[in-house]
């Protein structure tokens, strides 16, 4: 290493506390350009490095004695030593970052690569990330991401669509988190006039629904593009008075 490079890379450490190693792959990336080094760091996520012997640790605890798997009863327990309750919705977000294949369980795979992306290798670390993984809702696509994940996330293995029970928490969860003003009476009507399994598609489309259609449908096209249960919620609305049109 010259001595124009290791300036720069001391710099750099100097300024973003970065290592070395990521001074290097930063310059690389810029050409040797310190400035546009900066960019470079900056414009990429920084996660914590883990100590993946503290985490093996960790999946051990919360692992189900006679099967290589963290189960219903030590998400609960993982749920307690956080100090959240297993309804809160930031188990979502976790889990969203575990990549987890199915409710209330994680692989050895999916909880040890899912702290990893987190950046925590122990329950008070992650305790501390509690906010700040909360607060990746108020972001619009991770927002969107977390609410798609939670499809395939929330329902059986063997099952194509959502039950309609489940399918309600979520959107009880989720939804909420958007205060639409039309979530309670989403509900009833699903219970009242549907109460059949929900589509993926149907999932799907609620969302763009809230994201776009103002809550006294003013922007409503009836000719539009909506699944056949969203044109029919919007007439429940207008029967019961819930809106005017």
């Amino acid at each position: 290493m010259g001595r124009g490079t290791r300036d720069k890379v001391q710099q750099f450490v100097a300024i973003t506390g970065a290592s070395e190693k990521v001074a290097l792959q930063s310059l690389k990336a810029s050409d040797w350009h310190l400035e546009g080094a900066f960019d470079v760091f900056y414009s990429q996520p920084q996660v914590a490095v883990t100590n993946s012997r503290n985490l093996e640790d960790l999946y051990s605890i919360y692992k189900e004695p006679d099967a290589d798997m963290i189960m219903v009863e030590g998400v609960s327990q993982l749920c307690e030593d956080l100090q959240v309750d297993p309804q809160d919705i930031v188990m979502l977000v976790i889990s969203w970052h575990m990549k987890a294949s199915t409710m209330c369980e994680f692989s050895h795979e999916e909880f040890i690569r899912g702290l990893q992306s987190i950046g925590v290798d122990s329950i008070e670390k992650l305790r501390e990330m509690l906010p700040s993984l909360r607060a990746e809702l108020k972001d619009d696509q991770k927002f969107r991401e977390i609410y798609n994940f939670a499809f395939s996330w929330a329902k059986e293995k063997s099952q194509k669509s959502l039950s309609l029970e489940t399918a309600i928490g979520m959107w009880q969860l989720l939804i909420n988190e958007r205060r639409w003003p039309l979530i309670d009476s989403w509900c009833q009507f699903l219970q009242v006039r549907h109460n059949k399994a929900i589509s993926r598609d149907t999932w799907s489309q609620l969302l763009e629904f809230v994201k776009t259609i103002d809550p006294q449908l003013t922007n409503y096209d009836e000719e539009g593009a909506w699944p056949y249960l969203i044109d029919e919620f919007v007439e429940y609305l207008i029967e019961n008075g819930v809106v005017s049109k």
